[in-house]
């Protein structure tokens, strides 16, 4: 699909300008690699129309030769990488905070994550032709061609994730380049990490020793104790979001879905971003008891999600559908949003819960 009013309307939009838009859930579950057409989009100021033929990448800060590259350059002079890797929002699920008091940020339900085959080359392969000193402690800074309230969009990684063999500068997604709400021509892609530290639409990489003091970086996406208030926050005191955390989501049935009484076969996914789930817990009673759920994981693919499914004989009457993942650290999710509660309705990982009548 080559028209953006198309692809909006499989999506549930939240905003228009800027573009925030959700993968339903059911389709969500459709496939283990999200399609781009379905895939979320978050994007913080205007999506910016970018040609080809003009596009540069500059590489400089604390390097030994500045680079300003093509995206011809960097599919001929490096080499060509794929990852399998999940992206998700830090705000994903931040609806079920919301019920619990209000919150900032767009009422995402878990619809803000996404899997796909990301193309391009390792980030770490352009930092060592410029020259970076691997062992030092450094930021690698980005700034993209986007304005948030007057500024570029900018964020930045630690020097080690950069040059993971996992991040990438990508230019295609599964199979094909880029849609322009998802970065076209170039992207950074920081599997494991919250989306917002995979910019999009890049134009600069600096390498510097410091973090970048972007608002997007310096301010934004920071966890804070549930005491804390718009009023009151102090970036300082605020936990910088890079890795995820631990989460599952039941996808299939609905909330409010009408099922007959009898077996009925509950779907959904689980994901933790540096860490293998190795057990997902379902429940038709609201958490009372739990049955185990059968995994599919692509073993190739370290930093994507797993998807899993179970099949549960529910009687006739109300019920509420509860899902829990437990990682390879034997660690599992709270279960209450009230537990991790956060004005800005952030890393919302308690046990999902769909209510659904049985007859």
């Amino acid at each position: 699909m080559s028209n953006l009013a198309e692809r909006k309307a499989r999506l549930i939009v939240h905003g228009d300008t800027p573009y925030n838009a959700e993968t339903p859930l059911v389709r969500l579950r459709a496939a283990y690699r999200t399609p781009a057409e379905d895939f979320y989009v978050r994007c913080h100021g205007d999506v910016p129309a970018i040609a080809e033929d003009g596009f540069r990448l500059t590489v400089d800060g604390a390097v030994s030769t500045a680079l300003k590259l093509s995206l011809q350059d960097l599919r001929s002079r490096f080499p060509q990488v794929a990852v399998t890797a999940t992206m998700q929002c830090a705000g994903n699920r931040r609806a079920d905070m919301r019920a619990v008091a209000p919150v900032s940020g767009d009422p995402w339900d878990g619809g803000a994550i996404g899997t796909a085959d990301w193309t391009g080359v390792r980030l770490g392969a352009v930092l060592r032709e410029a020259g970076i000193h691997e062992g030092a402690d450094l930021q690698v800074a980005f700034e993209s061609h986007d304005t948030v309230e007057g500024h570029p969009y900018g964020v930045s990684i630690p020097l080690a994730k950069a040059l993971a063999p996992e991040t990438l500068l990508a230019f295609a997604m599964n199979g094909a380049p880029l849609l322009p709400e998802h970065g076209f021509p170039l992207r950074a892609v920081v599997p494991g990490y919250a989306g917002v530290r995979s910019p999009k639409w890049l134009k600069r990489i600096t390498v510097q020793d410091h973090p970048s003091d972007n608002p997007i970086q310096g301010s934004d996406y920071r966890l804070y104790p549930p005491d804390v208030t718009a009023e009151t926050a102090d970036p300082a005191k605020g936990h910088t979001i890079n890795t995820m955390p631990l989460n599952a989501v039941i996808c299939e049935p609905m909330r409010g879905a009408g099922l007959k009484a009898g077996t009925n076969r509950i779907r959904g996914y689980a994901i933790s971003g540096d860490r293998a789930v190795v057990r997902v817990d379902v429940s038709g009673d609201g958490g009372r008891s739990w049955a185990q759920a059968l995994l599919e994981h692509d073993a190739k693919a370290p930093f994507a999600w797993t998807f899993w499914s179970i099949d549960l004989d529910l009687p006739s009457g109300e019920h509420e559908l509860a899902v829990r993942a437990w990682d390879e650290a034997g660690q599992t999710q709270p279960a209450d949003p009230d537990d991790t509660w956060n004005y800005k309705g952030y890393l919302s990982t308690a046990w999902h819960r769909v209510r659904v009548s049985v007859a």
